[in-house]
């Protein structure tokens, strides 16, 4: 456990300004801009108490909903078939529920399969949700898992061989192709249901439109500039994940926890900031629209957000193409707006593209908050050696390696849920 004898200043001005290294000054920043004060309103007028703060929240939701994440549809029409309900997996350690999620009621409409496992140990279980990439079956090699019909994409890229898929479609074959980044056993052994979805179930993640995504479903929200978007579409969907998770006695849904890894990193952090019923957080290397600064001019940045991914974010982020510093809020407030919720930040050292000094910056600065709001959040202005973590309220480890989930990760997270999650832990969830 890495701990620094520095205390954050009260008021931080500038990502320069609040970033220091363990192990000596960091590499040269470009000139460092003033950021947005979480806890000053657009108006000028100070935020004074926790009334004020719940105002200012939605200040910035508001704002960040209609010039990036773009807006959401309702939830009216929301409905559940349970295609089954108590499977046996991995020897009798848990109960294996598969659910479809209709998002407008009718089973023609707009779907997704939600996979739960909840072990059988535990009463009430706090549960990890996290959309997956590739399909719900490459989780784990539980043959009981269905088969996703959806399009899927294929071939080799650089974190997995997709060669078990055929015409775009998942086979036999794919089954736990992608089971290291998601060690379900160990998970449920631990005390913890695991849910999760196909992130092709709501949105393929193609920029050509060959491929129809929930957003098709909302025909109403696109032609406008704070449309449904790709990453808010996705944040959305854990959304109604959770509204199942709350119908399922199994399931203790005042201790669900979201994860994502990478763009979906970026889908976990927005909605944990707009969902306030998710219990704690992880951001893993969710970079630019995730936990990293933008104002930083390092790493992933706007042009190129909207040069590969044009689908991901609302029509009026083009807006800000090469004007970073004029988006009229950074991360550091989206994360505040998870606050006073357990949130964790984990960064690779090769990663250079997520800019893990952004990101740990962005928590220093979302820190001012949970002390707002009376409680601790990031202990240190200090970021701390390759290897090591700043364990806390909020959280922060930068591990050795480049952008990808390892058991390290995992170890590390699961130790945070220990504290933050269970119940008869830490008291965690008192807002």
């Amino acid at each position: 456990m890495f701990a620094a004898a520095e205390s954050i200043a009260p008021v931080a001005v500038s990502a320069a300004a609040v970033l220091q290294h363990a192990n000596g000054p960091a590499a040269p920043l470009p000139p460092s801009p003033t950021l947005p004060d979480p806890l000053i309103f657009r108006n000028g007028d100070r935020v004074r108490n926790p009334h004020d703060w719940r105002r200012r929240r939605l200040e910035i939701l508001a704002t960040a909903t209609a010039q990036m994440y773009g807006v959401a549809p309702s939830a009216r029409g929301l409905r559940f078939e349970v295609m089954e309900r108590d499977g046996d997996a991995f020897g009798g350690l848990a109960l294996r529920r598969q659910v479809k999620l209709l998002f407008k009621g009718s089973s023609d409409g707009p779907s997704a399969d939600l996979l739960l496992y909840v072990p059988r140990h535990v009463r009430r279980a706090p549960v990890i949700l996290g959309l997956n990439f590739w399909g719900n079956q490459t989780v784990c090699s539980d043959p009981g898992i269905r088969l996703s019909e959806r399009w899927v994409e294929s071939g080799r890229n650089p974190f997995i061989d997709l060669s078990c898929v055929v015409d775009h479609r998942a086979t036999e074959r794919c089954r736990g192709i992608d089971a290291r980044r998601w060690p379900v056993e160990n998970i449920l052994a631990r005390g913890y249901g695991f849910a999760t979805m196909y992130r092709g179930d709501i949105d393929p993640d193609v920029a050509d439109g060959r491929v129809p995504s929930l957003r098709n479903a909302y025909p109403e929200l696109q032609s406008r500039g704070d449309n449904f978007a790709a990453i808010g579409a996705w944040a959305w969907s854990l959304s109604r994940a959770l509204d199942y998770l709350e119908t399922d006695r199994a399931v203790n849904a005042s201790r669900v926890a979201v994860f994502g890894w990478s763009r979906l990193g970026k889908a976990a952090v927005w909605a944990g900031a707009s969902d306030p019923r998710f219990a704690a957080i992880i951001s893993h290397e969710s970079g630019a629209g995730g936990a990293k600064l933008f104002r930083r001019d390092v790493g992933e940045d706007i042009h190129r957000l909207n040069t590969h991914f044009p689908y991901w974010f609302c029509a009026n982020f083009k807006a800000y193409d090469g004007m970073d510093r004029e988006l009229p809020f950074d991360q550091h407030l989206i994360l505040s707006c998870i606050a006073p919720r357990p949130l964790y930040i984990g960064s690779a050292a090769g990663d250079t593209l997520s800019d893990p000094e952004g990101e740990f910056t962005s928590g220093v600065l979302a820190s001012r908050v949970y002390r707002f709001l009376g409680f601790d959040g990031l202990s240190t202005t200090t970021m701390p050696p390759v290897g090591r973590s700043i364990a806390g309220r909020v959280s922060y480890q930068i591990r050795p390696g480049g952008h990808d989930v390892l058991d390290y990760d995992w170890g590390k997270y699961l130790d945070f849920f220990d504290v933050w999650l269970k119940a008869g832990g830490h008291a965690a969830l008192e807002t």
